[in-house]
C-alpha cells in the first residue's frame, strides 16, 4: 500500500481570503476551495476539456466549470455531467495555519480508463470513449478494452450481433496492420460503434440451459437447426447454451453455428454468416471462456433473417434455388469423390471465368466438378471470394452509388464462407461457397461496362510518394480509378504489400464510420494475409481502394473528436489556442462546441 504524500499547500488564512487559490504541487496544479469553513482540494483542470477550474463559479457546495458548464460535488469530485467525468480530488489535512494536500493517486489510469470506458458506451459519450481508449493502448490494456466492449454490445442489445461489433472486432482485426501511433483510433473506432449501435436498445435477457445432465452433440445441433428453421429464437438460444455450458467443443459449435445459417440460402444478404464469423474471432482473440455471453447474440439474425429462396431474384427467369438444391444432393458423392484424388487441385483460373460467366447451371457444376478433382472446400471458397472482388475491381462509377454496396455483400459473405472454412470444413458450410457463387452471378450487371483493371511495367522512383498522392486524391470526391491508378503505380515501383496496408488503414480510420467500407478494407486485409504476395492480393487492395475512394471524403467529425482527446492528453491547452487543418493556431474565439 502506498504511503500518504502529504505535502505543504498554502496557507490557510490565505486561501480563506482568495476563497480559490491555485497553487503547484509535485507538478499538479492544485485548486484549494474556502467555502463554509471547509478547504476542498480538486485538480484544477476541468476533466471534460481541460479548462481551468478555478475560472468556475463555486456555489453551495457545487463547482461549475464556465466553459461547458459542467457540475462538480466539492467534497468528491463527482459530476453531475456524465460527459464531464469526475474531477479528482485530494485528501486535505490543517495544520495550525497550514493547508496540507495528500497526492496519492486513489486510482491507477487503467481502472479510470475503464470505468470512463463503460461510463462512454453507456452514454453514448465520443469523447469520453477516445479518451479511454487513448489511456488504455498507452498502458497496453487495448485487449481489455475490446473484450470489454464487445461484452457490452451483447447485454445491451436485444437485436443481438450487429454492426458495431462487427466493427469492434473488424478493427482489433486491422490493428496489427496500422502504425503504432493508429492503433488507437482504430480502438476508438470501434469501441464508439458499440455505444452508437446499442444506445436506447432494450438490452438482452438471458435464457438459462436445460437443466440436469447433458445430451448427445448430435442431438443438440439437430435441434439447434430445427429451432433456427422455424424462427424459435429463445428455443434455439436455449439449445445453444446448453451446448456451451456442457462443454462442446469450439469446432462443434462453429459446425452447429454454420448448418443452421446455411440452412436457408444467402440469409440477409449474408450479414448474419458474416457476424458469426466475427464473433468465432472475437472469441479466438478474448477467449472461449466468453462464448455463453457472445454467441446467443447470433441466434436473433438466424431466426428473423430474410432468406433469399423467398426472394424473385432468387427464383426468376431462372430457378437459382432449384439449380442449389440439385447441386447440394450430389454434393457429398462430389467431395468423395475428390478426397481418392492424389494430386492437389490448383486449377481457380479455369474456374474464375465460368464464376464470372451468365450461366449459373454452368457455374454449379463447374464448382461440383472442382471439388470431384480433389478442391479442398476453403479452396473453392477462395476462388469465389476472388470473384467478387473482381467485380469491385471492375465496377463501373456509371452504376447507382448504392449498388457498391450489392457487391460489397457478395465479398464480404463470401470471405466469411472461407473463414469459416478454414475453421471447420464443414459440408453444411460448403454451401455458402455455392450460395455466394449465385450472388456473383446476380452481381454480373454490375460490370456493364467492366473498368479495366490498372497495371504497369516495372517504373523507377520512390513508391512512397505513392502513398502520399493517394492520401491526397482521397481529400476528393469520386477518385475512384485515380486512387486505383495509384495503387499500380505503387506496386510497379516495388512497394510492399505492409506499407500500402497500413496507409489504406490510416485513410479508412480519417474517415466517419462507414459499416459496408470498414467491411470492404477488413475482408481484402484478411484475403491478403491468407493469400501473401500474390497477384490476388494486389487486386483485393485495389478493389478496397476503389470503394474506400468512392466513400471519401467524409465530414471527418469522428477523428476530429479524436484529435481533441489526443491534444488533452498531450496536456495541451484548448482554451488558449486550437489547431487549423495546416496545423497553425486559431484564437480561443473560433472553437465550436464541444463534443459529448
Amino acid at each position: 500500500m502506498e504511503q500518504d504524500q502529504f505535502v505543504y499547500a498554502a496557507p490557510l488564512d490565505a486561501v480563506q481570503a482568495a476563497g480559490k487559490l491555485v497553487v503547484s504541487l509535485n507538478g499538479h496544479a492544485v485548486l484549494l476551495i474556502a467555502e463554509n469553513d471547509h478547504v476542498y482540494a480538486l485538480d484544477n483542470r476541468c476533466p471534460h476539456m481541460g479548462f481551468p477550474l478555478d475560472r468556475g463559479t463555486v456555489c453551495d457546495g457545487l463547482l461549475t466549470c464556465h466553459w461547458h458548464h459542467a457540475r462538480f460535488d466539492l467534497a468528491t469530485g463527482g459530476t453531475f455531467d456524465l460527459w464531464a467525468g469526475d474531477v479528482r480530488t485530494y485528501r486535505v489535512e490543517i495544520r495550525g495555519n497550514e493547508v496540507w494536500v495528500d497526492l496519492t493517486p486513489t486510482s491507477s489510469p487503467v481502472e479510470h480508463a475503464l470505468q470512463r470506458l463503460q461510463d462512454g458506451l453507456a452514454h453514448n459519450l465520443s469523447l469520453v470513449l477516445a479518451k479511454a481508449a487513448l489511456t488504455l493502448a498507452e498502458n497496453k490494456a487495448e485487449s481489455t478494452a475490446y473484450c470489454e466492449a464487445a461484452r457490452f454490445g451483447v447485454r445491451y442489445r436485444q437485436a443481438g450481433w450487429g454492426p458495431g461489433l462487427t466493427i469492434l472486432i473488424c478493427m482489433q482485426n486491422l490493428a496489427p496492420w496500422l502504425a503504432p501511433q493508429d492503433r488507437p483510433l482504430a480502438l476508438y473506432h470501434g469501441i464508439v460503434a458499440v455505444a452508437a449501435d446499442t444506445q436506447q436498445m432494450p438490452p438482452h435477457l438471458p435464457v438459462r440451459p436445460l437443466p440436469g445432465p447433458a445430451r448427445d452433440n448430435a442431438l443438440y445441433q439437430r435441434w439447434f437447426r430445427q429451432f433456427v428453421d422455424v424462427r424459435d429464437r429463445e428455443g434455439a438460444e436455449r439449445c445453444l447454451l446448453s451446448m456451451l455450458t456442457n462443454g462442446a467443443d469450439p469446432t462443434v459449435i462453429a459446425e452447429t453455428l454454420f448448418a443452421a445459417i446455411t440452412d436457408h440460402r444467402y440469409v440477409s444478404l449474408g450479414h448474419p454468416l458474416d457476424f458469426t464469423n466475427k464473433a468465432l474471432e472475437a472469441l479466438d482473440g478474448l477467449g472461449w471462456d466468453l462464448a455463453p455471453e457472445i454467441l446467443p447474440s447470433l441466434v436473433p439474425g438466424y431466426v428473423n433473417g430474410d432468406r433469399m429462396e423467398e426472394h424473385n431474384q432468387w427464383r426468376r427467369p431462372i430457378d437459382l434455388v432449384r439449380i442449389l438444391e440439385q447441386a447440394f444432393d450430389v454434393l457429398p458423392q462430389a467431395l468423395e469423390q475428390g478426397q481418392t484424388r492424389a494430386t492437389q487441385w490448383s486449377d481457380e483460373a479455369t474456374l474464375l471465368p465460368v464464376l464470372l460467366g451468365d450461366d449459373p447451371q454452368a457455374i454449379a457444376d463447374a464448382l461440383l466438378d472442382a471439388l470431384r478433382d480433389g478442391a479442398k472446400p476453403a479452396q473453392l471458397a477462395a476462388a469465389v471470394t476472388y470473384a467478387a472482388a473482381l467485380r469491385i475491381a471492375h465496377f463501373p462509377t456509371s452504376n447507382e452509388f448504392s449498388d457498391w454496396d450489392t457487391a460489397l455483400h457478395t465479398l464480404s459473405f463470401a470471405h466469411a464462407v472461407e473463414r469459416g472454412l478454414r475453421r471447420v470444413p464443414s459440408p453444411w458450410l460448403l454451401r455458402g461457397v455455392f450460395d455466394a457463387a449465385m450472388s456473383v452471378y446476380l452481381d454480373r450487371f454490375l460490370n456493364i461496362p467492366a473498368v479495366r483493371i490498372p497495371s504497369y511495367p516495372s517504373l523507377a522512383g520512390d513508391p512512397h510518394e505513392e502513398l502520399a498522392t493517394l492520401a491526397e486524391l482521397l481529400d476528393r470526391q469520386q477518385q475512384v480509378q485515380a486512387a486505383a491508378e495509384t495503387v499500380a503505380r505503387y506496386q510497379a515501383k516495388g512497394g510492399a504489400i505492409a506499407p500500402l496496408v497500413a496507409t489504406l488503414g490510416q485513410l479508412l480510420l480519417r474517415e466517419d464510420r462507414n459499416f459496408h467500407t470498414i467491411q470492404m478494407v477488413e475482408a481484402a486485409v484478411s484475403q491478403v494475409a491468407q493469400r501473401g504476395n500474390t497477384p490476388e492480393s494486389w487486386h483485393m487492395l485495389l478493389a478496397a481502394t476503389r470503394y474506400l475512394a468512392a466513400h471519401a471524403p467524409t465530414a471527418r467529425s469522428q477523428v476530429q473528436t479524436y484529435r481533441i482527446a489526443a491534444r488533452l492528453h498531450r496536456g495541451e491547452r484548448l482554451y488558449e489556442t486550437v489547431e487549423r487543418e495546416d496545423g497553425a493556431a486559431l484564437p480561443v474565439e473560433t472553437q465550436q462546441a464541444a463534443p459529448r
